[in-house]
């Protein structure tokens, strides 16, 4: 379980994240929605240990994560843009993890053969397009079987079957009680992948409950009618405070 308390995170007079308090559970997985600039991707690098807060607290599986790191190794993450050595090859990145970690679990290498990546271990990095490096960085997240996964963007530059192949290790790693938060602009995939969506506006959280509860308060059948249909209410509504059952908005008092 990962729980975030009253967040705060400022770059000189931005402030990234306004009081962010949420809860995300083991066996659920959640969409994380926002428009560009609301504070998703700093919410996960504060998690991750990549961005200090200043101020609040994030606890991982009852850990504070402040000024501790081996709560890092219960968590796969699957960036938006992989970033690797240029010269070194797919088969010399995947050794060097794996030696990384001094005791690894039972490696999960599934994503490795489902794409085939074992014929394509002495192509260097520089070398690869961005759907191949997509690929590496799925392999990477889901390698050491972690609890929990980030997933920033996951299908983006995936060609039809690589999604279809991502889709289904997401969804059968959810079956397994998996602890996943997932970011896209594709409401299609969110919809096939998510149970929960957390959606931020401006450093805050306006919505944090179920998708089936969010299609039912607007009537839609599809997330991403009911999340336009949600948004169009919130641009006529100020921000309240966060509270309720979830943390969320209560939208009944906005559509």
């Amino acid at each position: 379980m990962i729980s975030v308390r009253n967040l705060i995170k400022s770059f000189g007079k931005l402030r990234a994240l306004d009081g962010v308090t949420v809860d995300f559970h083991p066996g659920k997985s959640y969409a994380l929605i926002g428009p560009n600039g609301s504070g998703k991707t700093t919410l996960i690098k504060s998690v991750l240990g990549m961005v200090i807060p200043t101020s609040g607290d994030i606890v991982v599986d009852n850990e504070p994560v402040m000024n501790h790191w081996h709560y890092r190794e219960k968590i796969g993450y699957m960036p938006q843009i992989g970033r690797y050595p240029d010269n070194m090859r797919i088969g010399q990145l995947f050794d060097m993890m794996r030696n990384i970690r001094k005791n690894p679990p039972l490696l999960d290498e599934e994503l490795i053969d489902a794409f085939r990546l074992n014929e394509l271990v002495d192509k260097r990095m520089h070398t690869l397009s961005g759907g191949t490096r997509q690929k590496v960085s799925a392999a990477l997240a889901f390698m050491f079987n972690p609890p929990i996964l980030f997933l920033d963007e996951p299908t983006a530059g995936l060609d039809p079957v690589s999604v279809e192949l991502l889709k289904d290790k997401i969804q059968k790693e959810k079956e397994a009680g998996r602890l996943l938060i997932i970011t896209s602009h594709i409401m299609s995939d969110l919809d096939d992948l998510a149970t929960e969506v957390v959606y931020l506006q401006e450093g805050r959280i306006r919505y944090n409950n179920t998708i089936d509860e969010l299609k039912d308060i607007t009537g839609e059948s599809k997330l991403g009618k009911a999340m336009a249909k949600m948004i169009r209410g919130l641009e006529h509504t100020h921000f309240p405070p966060q509270g309720g059952t979830k943390g969320g908005v209560i939208l009944n008092d906005v559509l």
